[in-house]
């Protein structure tokens, strides 16, 4: 008799077979290609980072020139618009100038009359040197008279009484010959004073015209309106920024390397740089200067490791890097993007 766990149940015949084994070698597979891209991917890594130095602490910068206000007024027109290219000498603002030429029309106005007091003093100085020729012309005729008087009185032609009257006539003429040439002589004094006073005047007449011109607030160089702050009506102040313009001429990258990174890298070493709106595109550059300056050192209160407790923060210090290569018109960067920047240390 045949034991019953002998039997064969057809339809029940297993292929010998584990399913769950089955799959192994497409999980090695699977898990050799996983770990071979791990290994690839960290051999790259680390063979990166012995020929490169990286960081993502990195902005793009440009020159940024603000557009101020020189004297107070009121806006009258804005003629700039937002992201508008501008060239140095265009204007942009137009302040009232009503009260400025006022101003300048006071100032022209004290320059005639600084002239005319001038021509009027040097009119004086002429008469009064006349006067003061006429005055010493009748002096010396007095004077000769008196001499004459003087031998007839010796000689007794004449009186006591009539000689004392052409002493006293020549006395007088004499005092008013001096007077007349003092009265010249002061004439004089006054003129250079006067034409002083001229050239106060016109020095005004030209800061009137200044203040004046200021009216028309122009662009300090080529570039773009990126920041404008001002409507018509508005009253300025002296000084006070208006519009920022982001100068066309250069871009560049200020990344801020770990201190400990500083070690290898020096101004001339090439650059890759990576900007975050085009992750697909790669400018080249180079290290142009390191700073002598950490960035926290520059700050509004830079930290005094001397007071309260010390915590040692490693700190970043700027690298100024410069462009090789002009950005095409499909690529336009902006100031204050961020980037990516690998410079090649070997």
């Amino acid at each position: 008799m045949e034991h019953p766990e002998s039997q064969t149940v057809p339809g029940n015949q297993t292929s010998g077979k584990d399913p769950v084994k089955a799959t192994n070698p497409l999980r090695i597979i699977i898990a050799g290609v996983v770990v071979a891209a791990a290994l690839i991917w960290g051999g790259m890594s680390l063979y990166h980072s012995f020929q490169y130095v990286e960081t993502d602490n990195a902005q793009i910068e440009g020159d940024v020139y603000p557009v101020i206000s020189r004297i107070p007024g009121k806006v009258q027109e804005v003629l700039a618009t937002d992201n508008q290219q501008v060239h140095a000498g265009d204007p942009l603002i137009r302040l009232e100038a009503a009260d400025y030429e006022v101003r300048r029309d006071i100032a022209a106005a004290a320059v005639e009359s600084a002239k005319a007091g001038v021509k009027a003093t040097a009119d004086q100085a002429h008469a009064s040197s006349a006067s003061a020729n006429a005055a010493s012309a009748t002096s010396r005729k007095q004077q000769a008279d008196l001499r004459r008087s003087e031998n007839l009185r010796h000689q007794d032609v004449i009186s006591q009484a009539e000689f004392d009257g052409v002493k006293a006539g020549a006395q007088a003429t004499s005092a008013q010959s001096t007077a007349a040439g003092s009265q010249y002589q002061a004439a004089l004094a006054q003129i250079p004073l006067q034409k002083a006073e001229v050239k106060k005047r016109e020095a005004e007449l030209r800061q009137a015209e200044l203040q004046l011109s200021y009216t028309t607030i122009t662009a300090p160089a080529n570039g773009q309106v990126s920041k404008k702050n001002v409507q018509p009506g508005q009253y300025v102040a002296p000084g006070q920024q208006l519009i920022g313009i982001v100068g066309s001429r250069e871009l560049w990258v200020v990344a801020n390397f770990k201190e400990t990174q500083l070690e290898k890298i020096q101004p001339g070493l090439p650059v890759t740089i990576k900007v975050d709106a085009f992750p697909d595109k790669e400018f080249k550059g180079k290290v142009e200067s390191i700073s002598s300056g950490t960035g926290a050192k520059f700050t509004l209160l830079p930290p005094d490791n001397a007071s309260g407790n010390f915590i040692k923060v490693t700190q970043r210090v700027p690298v100024k890097i410069v462009f090789t290569e002009k950005p095409d018109k499909d690529h336009q960067l902006a100031a204050g993007m961020n980037v990516v920047v690998d410079i090649k240390v070997k």
